[in-house]
């Protein structure tokens, strides 16, 4: 029963985000360095953007598993973008998080508005997972701990229900 309810909530989370184009939004990454996010979404692969805080204690402990995700499939067809919702005067936490959980894929630095505006309009806690299609949509949303396996099985049932 819980099994089922968690796949239930899983797929409600598809709804509110189906086919929003990922908006143009600079951030500065770890080395003040304006980034446009749009460097990263729409590419020709699936984008992963997880957004998180230093102080959420889920990131602290599972956030590597998307430099796990990022490694083992940047090459193929699924890359990683992390962004941070503590803005620039958190920089040297964020840079301590960041080598402390090894995290591989790119980072950029923003606020919650900023992850808000990114996906649905609503950020509802950290993590947050926006799951963007190689064109550039998202597609699906995840909020809370999330594996490898289960980001990649979220990518496959997109992928299977676009066509792509």
């Amino acid at each position: 029963m819980v099994k089922m309810l968690a796949r239930l909530v899983a797929v409600l989370m598809l709804v509110p985000a189906v086919s929003l184009a990922a908006p143009d939004m600079v951030l500065k990454d770890i080395d003040g360095k304006s980034r446009n996010v749009n460097e990263f979404i729409g590419k020709g692969q699936w984008t992963v953007v997880a957004i998180w805080s230093v102080d959420c204690p889920i990131c602290r402990r599972e956030l590597y598993q998307m430099a796990f995700l990022h490694d083992a499939n940047r090459k193929k067809d699924a890359t990683v973008l992390g962004i941070s919702i503590d803005g620039m005067d958190d920089l040297k936490r964020v840079v301590e998080f960041i080598d402390e959980h090894a995290l591989s894929f790119p980072n950029l630095i923003g606020s919650a508005k900023d992850a808000a505006e990114l996906g649905t309009g609503r950020l509802f806690g950290t993590p947050t997972y926006y799951i963007f299609s190689p064109d550039g949509r998202l597609l699906g949303q995840r909020v809370g701990a999330q594996s490898q396996e289960q980001i990649e099985d979220l990518i496959g049932q997109l992928k299977r229900s676009s066509g792509g």
